[in-house]
């Protein structure tokens, strides 16, 4: 009977074992990182990545200088960044699904008023509403979603969705060239803004989900082992994250780079345009970039795991502003191909890096709320980046001072980012405590 027992109890133990790794295998945190991968993709490849495109012809369409249209562009940064906290604040209270799904009916809809747009003050509005849009569907609430989903599994949570959307650029600007090629400028537009709500809309709104805790796990897919109602999520406090100086470090740090690679970026084909290059060659050229940031992230996903984030950081920064420093040489295709390996590796593993250093040092109880602040100010910097550079590029009729800016902006961010890393240890300790303190509370 003993003996009875002792199987009876170890098959017990067999089966919740087994049960556990079929709920592990099927964790819906990975189901929702694929959708994010596909509807990123779009998103980033249609809201992002065309208007560089489009910025010749509608130059010449519509007669309008580069400055004047890029400051549209720069308007939807601008709005982006104000709506920011507000797109936190909600993501850590109520998930995503509701904001998302929003957020793609209205992106779509502005996509194709933007294809019949004859004025400047219809365009600026629509780059403003596409602003606020942006917001809600771009990598802010994504990496949000992946924060409150996983914790060991965090980076190739991370991967899924950025390996994918890094190819956004690679496959919107050959496309969106070959329709404006075949259609035209408007048509072309219309047609991807037709696109970007009949694969993001049905996906955000069927498939999103809030947190783990509702279906009964943890993060990465253990099952709970407490209630959902009593399970907290551990991590520092909005006011703490500010008062801390490594968090103001940086955001300055992010927002250095940020600003230099915003800034080369939207003008890129122009910039190839400029340099003798057909525009097909440059959409091309441009496109490949995010073959290069996919194999940038391919390179950071395991060595997150051997190597502190921050260090990485600091490696990845380099290479960007060394990368910059080719177009600085000289514009031959041996320089741009250069430019365009170590310049997409480096943004690659950029993308990955800071959600990872937030919820490393903050934790994710109020991970949408800490990340928002920071992105507000990269978003204005995103916003000032590609206006600085028209107007820098119209006052000398050619990129060579966009270049020197963009170079010294990424040594300046690399030297910040050095500095951070020294002030860390401090603020990991807070977070190990936090979460030590709320254990024993539960205790």
């Amino acid at each position: 009977m003993k003996d009875l027992v002792v199987i009876g109890s170890y098959l017990q133990a067999w089966d919740k074992t087994r049960m556990r790794m079929i709920r592990t295998k099927s964790y819906y945190g990975w189901y929702l990182a694929v959708t994010l991968a596909v509807t990123e993709t779009i998103s980033w490849g249609v809201i992002y990545y065309a208007f560089s495109v489009f910025l010749t012809p509608m130059e010449h369409d519509l007669g309008w200088s580069r400055a004047e249209l890029t400051a549209g562009f720069s308007l939807m940064w601008l709005m982006a960044g104000v709506m920011a906290f507000p797109v936190g604040v909600w993501i850590d209270k109520y998930g995503p699904r509701l904001l998302m799904t929003i957020g793609s009916i209205g992106a779509s809809l502005l996509v194709i008023a933007w294809s019949q747009v004859t004025t400047q003050p219809m365009f600026y509005l629509i780059w403003a509403g596409l602003g606020i849009c942006a917001a809600a569907v771009l990598y802010e609430p994504a990496f949000a979603v992946v924060a409150q989903w996983f914790r060991r599994r965090r980076s190739t949570a991370l991967a899924i969705i950025t390996f994918a959307a890094g190819l956004a650029s690679t496959i919107f600007l050959p496309l969106s060239d070959a329709l404006l090629r075949g259609f035209g400028w408007r048509t072309a537009i219309l047609i991807l803004g037709l696109f970007l709500a009949t694969v993001t809309i049905p996906l955000h709104a069927v498939m999103l989900r809030r947190r783990p805790a509702d279906l009964g796990l943890e993060r990465d897919g253990a099952l709970l082992s407490t209630s959902p109602s009593t399970k907290p999520m551990t991590g520092i406090a909005l006011k703490a994250a500010l008062s801390g100086r490594i968090f103001w470090l940086l955001t300055l740090a992010f927002g250095l780079i940020s600003l230099s690679a915003a800034a080369i970026r939207v003008h890129f084909i122009p910039f190839l345009i400029d340099a003798g290059f057909d525009s097909s060659t440059a959409a091309f050229a441009t496109g490949t970039i995010g073959i290069m940031q996919v194999i940038g992230r391919i390179v950071f996903a395991p060595l997150d795991q051997r190597f502190s984030t921050r260090i990485i950081a600091i490696g990845v920064f380099g290479l960007q502003a060394l990368a910059l420093s080719f177009l600085l040489v000289g514009h031959t295709s041996l320089l741009i191909g250069g430019f365009i390996f170590v310049f997409g590796a480096a943004q690659g593993a950029v993308t990955l890096a800071r959600p990872s250093i937030l919820a490393e040092l903050y934790g994710i109880s109020h991970y949408g709320r800490i990340s928002s602040i920071m992105a507000l100010f990269l978003t204005l910097t995103g916003t000032s980046a590609p206006l600085i550079a028209s107007l820098l590029y119209d006052q000398a009729d050619n990129y060579q001072p966009v270049l020197w800016l963009v170079v010294i902006l990424a040594i300046a961010a690399t030297g910040v980012i050095f500095v951070a890393r020294r002030e860390t240890a401090g603020t990991m300790q807070d977070t190990t405590n936090a979460n030590l303190s709320i254990l024993e509370q539960i205790s």
